[in-house]
């Protein structure tokens, strides 16, 4: 008989890291804080945060906490929508990294110790822009409130990621208009 996963999310912590999503003003800070808070809350392995380059067709990584340097270089992360949580914006399990075609270095994820991960898709409205990555060195099993839990905090972060590149978008512009010549700004800034 399998035993069911313990919640281990209760709404003090979904609403402290909600504060904190919505406060933080360092987003480097956040995110470091964030993967490492997933891995001590549940216990597992290793997490890391993923962005999606839409151009490239992939993830790169913001942060991650209990994976080694070495892992995290094993090559490039290219998006495969038919499987990925970035193409299905739902949350994919993959019991067995060893062993499944999802996995692109599955050899890296052996010499690592991890057994299974789980993405929880970031999104920004309707789009997935980012995945949620959680490894661990035994089948992953997390409650269902849990699991839904981090898929409410995915979509804020969605909010944030989206929010933080439109703001260095503007502050581009910004430095880009401050850069001009006075005669070419005037009648435009007043």
């Amino acid at each position: 008989m399998t035993q069911k996963p313990e919640r281990k999310f209760y709404l003090k912590q979904f609403k402290a890291i909600s504060n904190a999503i919505s406060t933080y003003e360092d987003f480097n800070l956040l995110v470091s804080h964030l993967s490492e808070g997933v891995c001590r809350t549940f216990k597992v392995r290793g997490c890391s945060l993923l962005v999606l380059d839409q151009i490239e067709q992939q993830l790169f990584r913001v942060s991650s906490h209990g994976i080694s340097d070495e892992y995290l270089s094993k090559g490039p992360l290219f998006v495969d929508d038919k499987y990925c949580s970035i193409g299905t914006g739902k949350v994919e399990l993959i019991a067995d990294m060893l062993n499944d075609d999802r996995i692109q270095y599955p050899e890296a994820a052996k010499i690592e110790g991890f057994v299974s991960m789980m993405g929880i898709p970031i999104k920004y409205r309707t789009s997935v822009i980012g995945v949620i990555r959680i490894y661990h060195n035994q089948v992953l099993t997390l409650h269902e409130s849990d699991v839904d839990s981090l898929c409410v905090l995915g979509n804020q972060l969605g909010l944030v990621i989206e929010n933080n590149g439109l703001k260095n978008f503007v502050d581009q512009v910004n430095m880009a208009f401050e850069r001009l010549p006075p005669r070419l700004l005037r009648g435009y800034c007043r």
